[in-house]
């Protein structure tokens, strides 16, 4: 191996170990619990690599929400691509909503408080809500249409991202009153419309 191909390798595992450990304490500590030195130390790095490979731990942090949206985005984008009827890939997707860890909810969720007041940030968190939108948008187009409802397709969108976010916040907060009465709401409005098709 070339000395060159060494530092890249060198780099890219000391990248990848940031990432993960940050991820790992964003959920663990949240974004005030992290220092440089914790996350380096909890990456098994020099404190140092953070920001000459990042920049800055803010970037760390956006970083690892970006990697972590790719991993998921790609995740439903295969759901929604298979051959089954809508409505089971809409219940599997409620069932990634309520079922799962609540690890990606918590990082997302941090970095969106960070950005709130770090308009530099805003932009890449607007792109990751942006890949949200997408994957909705194209799952829901041809739903839309199949079960016959009659909203204009970004609103229906809109809609379901920010029904998605209030279970988020709440299930974080530890409030789930109501949740399973709304969703099994929907699956019977589903359901039914599916029958009249």
């Amino acid at each position: 191996m070339t000395d060159l191909a060494q530092k890249t390798a060198a780099r890219s595992a000391a990248e990848t170990a940031l990432l993960d450990a940050a991820e790992r304490l964003l959920v663990d500590a949240g974004y005030s619990g992290i220092t440089t030195r914790r996350l380096a130390e909890e990456a098994g790095v020099n404190h140092g690599l953070v920001h000459y490979y990042f920049g800055s731990i803010e970037n760390v942090l956006v970083r690892t929400l970006e990697r972590f949206t790719e991993r998921l985005v790609e995740r439903q984008r295969s759901m929604y691509a298979a051959d089954v009827p809508f409505i089971e890939k809409w219940r599997t997707a409620m069932r990634f909503l309520v079922e799962e860890d609540v690890r990606y909810e918590k990082v997302w969720l941090e970095l969106q408080a960070l950005a709130w007041n770090r308009p530099e940030m805003r932009e890449r968190l607007a792109s990751v809500d942006e890949q949200w939108r997408s994957v909705l948008t194209d799952a829901f187009a041809p739903a839309r249409d199949e079960f016959g409802i009659d909203m204009p397709l970004e609103a229906l969108v809109s809609l379901v991202v920010t029904f998605n976010f209030g279970i988020i916040v709440e299930r974080l907060s530890g409030i789930t009153t109501g949740h399973a009465a709304l969703l099994d709401w929907i699956d019977t409005f589903l359901e039914d419309r599916w029958q009249r098709r």
